[in-house]
Parts: structure tokens; C-alpha cells; sequence
């Protein structure tokens, strides 16, 4: 919205400041940062008294975890209300990109949401059941990956390698969708202790805030050998945003947490990781990047299917992260190892730019 009341003054004063990608992303992440801090407490209280018990736990867990019950859950809309409104202040509006991303958020997000409300209603871990949260997850996907692959060629780039491509055809509208969904879940299954998802999402924001900045400058986008994507650069005002909120919320999940994320966080953050992967043509950065994310969502496949075919179990419980409390690590531990994980991750994706 401001960024249409400047174009409309045509830039003058201090509105030429909304020109600037850079400007927007930094008052976007403040924004986003302060209206969450400020809504907490209150949105705590809120989901409190209405959730009573608050987010059920799993008996079969960690005995640890036990000591969490009536610690409320959906705390994800908290930080879905910062972000859309730190983005309806400061994105451009005309920008197919950043509309798309927010709608793979919000309608994960919603999805979540049900999740979230049917466990707490029928005090069951189990929530929707998982073919009907795939179904309404690939609806939503669907709808995002055509918005955005319309704005882009259909070739997947190979990092570390200069202009080598795979052309996908049609299929990348399939595939970018399960980029998508597959972003949102492995998130999902990251947030299981206090903090552990969303500092990684944080450092995931921040790293594709660089890339989508970098790829939507022709000039960048040829120095470094990475594909020219333009008007990327405005997602990253969006990173900056989820960034905000992510720290706001977790002021209010640092442990022992106040708050929990539930799934109308995860789901919403890991799609919308997902979404700006596709639009910014980084999808297999995206792996490297959230490599988190994909050890926690590969550590529960394998104990699947290895359970089902030998009846034995490869970790000691899945996701990994429980693997290493029944081990005997500290949740704290646990934590703080991870993010360290997340940053060297990090650090592997942005070298991606430049080894080419």
C-alpha cells in the first residue's frame, strides 16, 4: 500500500525510499517484528482461554515433553498476521511473484489451521487425515505454481554448474508443486521442540532474501552464472517480513515456550520457502539450504518404510530430532546443534552463487 501511494507521488521526497528493494525489506522486517511482538501477549492469552488444555501430546514421546501439556498451540497465526501485514504495507502489489507466495502462505496456513483446530478439539494428536491435507496442499500448490512458472521459463538450473539447465517442459508445473508441498511438510515435521523450526526458517529467509535479490538484477545475475529472473528481487521484501515475524514469535518460544507454532506456522513457512525457491528458478539450492528440513523429512520416510518391511526400527523415533533426545541429549542441545546445521547449510547454498 505504500509502495503504491509513492509510485503515485512519483517518488518524490521521502517516498523515493520505496523505490528501494533494500528500504522496503528492512522496514518490512521491523514491521513485521514489532507488530508481532506487540500482538503476542495478547494473542497468547486469547488462544489460552479458548484452547484450554492447549496442544495435546504425544504419549509415546520423549517423557520430557510431558511437563508441555497446556502450552497452546496455532501461535502460527501470529506470525501469518505480522507477515501479511508487513507485506500489504510494503510490496508491490503489482508483483505476480510476491502475490503468489503469499497465497501459497496464507492457504497453508488455513490448511494448518484445520489441522490444528481438530486436534485441539478432539484432544487427538492426529489431526486431518493426511490424504485430504495432501489434496488441499497440492490444490493450493497447484494454483501458485502456475501463477508463478507463467513469469518464467521451464528449465531446472543445476547449481555449481554455469547456464546448465534440465528442461522440464509441463512437468515443471508438477514439479514445482511438489517443491512446494514438500517444503511445507519437511518443516512441519522440523517443528517439534521449542525454536528448532524457526530459526532454520529464519536463516533459509535470509539466505534466499540475498539469492532473490541477487537473481532479479540482470547485472548480479550475469556476474555470478545464475539465472535472471526478473522482478525476483522483490521477494525480498517478503523474506524480510517472514523473518520479522519468525524472530517475534520466537521471543514468545524461546524456552520454556509460551506459545507453539503448530502446523499453521510450519505448514505456512515451509510452503512459502518453497514457493520462493520455485519463483527464484533455486530449487535444489533450496535442498541444500533447508538440508534441515530434508533430514527431518527423510529420517521419518526411511523409519516408515523400513518398519513396515523388517518391523524394526532404524532410529529410536522419528522424526530425527526425537532420535537424539532418546539418546539422551538435552532438548536445548538438540536445538542449538540443529541451527549450527542450518547456518553451515547456509553458508553451502550462497557459495552456490559464485562456484559456477
Amino acid at each position: 500500500m505504500l509502495y503504491l501511494i509513492a509510485d503515485w507521488f512519483h517518488y518524490e521526497g521521502l517516498s523515493n525510499l520505496f523505490r528501494y528493494q533494500s528500504f522496503r525489506s528492512g522496514a518490512a522486517l521491523m514491521t513485521a517484528l514489532g507488530l508481532g511482538l506487540l500482538i503476542g501477549p495478547r494473542f497468547i492469552n486469547m488462544l489460552r482461554v479458548r484452547q484450554g488444555k492447549g496442544q495435546p501430546i504425544r504419549e509415546d514421546g520423549p517423557q520430557s515433553h510431558l511437563a508441555k501439556r497446556g502450552t497452546p498451540t496455532m501461535g502460527g497465526l501470529m506470525i501469518l498476521t505480522a507477515l501479511v501485514s508487513s507485506m500489504i504495507l510494503f510490496m508491490d502489489v503489482t508483483n505476480p511473484f510476491v502475490w503468489a507466495c503469499v497465497a501459497v502462505t496464507v492457504g497453508f496456513g488455513i490448511i494448518g489451521f484445520l489441522d490444528d483446530y481438530d486436534k485441539v478439539a478432539k484432544r487427538s494428536t492426529a489431526g486431518l487425515s493426511s490424504k485430504l491435507r495432501l489434496a488441499l496442499e497440492f490444490v493450493v500448490a497447484g494454483i501458485a505454481s502456475y501463477i508463478i512458472v507463467s513469469q518464467l521459463n521451464t528449465n531446472l538450473y543445476v547449481p555449481f554448474l554455469s547456464g546448465r539447465y534440465i528442461p522440464l517442459g509441463p512437468f515443471y508445473y508438477v514439479f514445482a508443486a511438489v517443491v512446494i508441498v514438500g517444503a511445507g511438510n519437511a518443516v512441519n515435521l522440523t517443528d517439534g521442540l521449542d525454536g528448532l523450526a524457526t530459526m532454520p526458517v529464519i536463516i533459509a529467509a535470509g539466505t534466499f532474501a540475498i539469492i532473490c535479490y541477487l537473481a532479479g538484477r540482470v547485472d548480479y545475475a550475469s556476474y555470478l552464472g545464475i539465472p535472471h529472473v526478473p522482478r525476483a528481487g522483490e521477494l525480498a521484501v517478503f523474506c524480510a517480513g517472514i523473518i520479522g515475524a519468525c524472530l517475534a514469535f520466537l521471543w514468545f518460544n524461546a524456552p520454556p515456550a509460551a506459545v507453539f507454532m503448530g502446523d499453521t506456522g510450519s505448514l505456512a513457512l515451509g510452503g512459502a520457502l518453497g514457493a520462493i525457491a520455485v519463483a527464484a528458478h533455486h530449487e535444489i539450492v533450496l535442498a541444500i539450504v533447508g538440508g534441515l528440513f530434508v533430514l527431518e523429512a527423510a529420517s521419518v520416510i526411511i523409519q516408515v518404510f523400513w518398519f513396515k518391511r523388517t518391523g524394526r526400527r532404524v532410529f529410536r523415533m522419528a522424526p530425527i530430532h526425537h532420535h537424539f533426545e532418546q539418546k539422551g541429549w538435552k532438548e536445548s542441545t538438540v536445538v542449538i546443534r540443529f541451527w549450527i546445521i542450518s547456518i553451515v547449510l547456509a553458508v553451502l547454498g550462497l557459495s552456490t552463487l559464485k562456484l559456477r
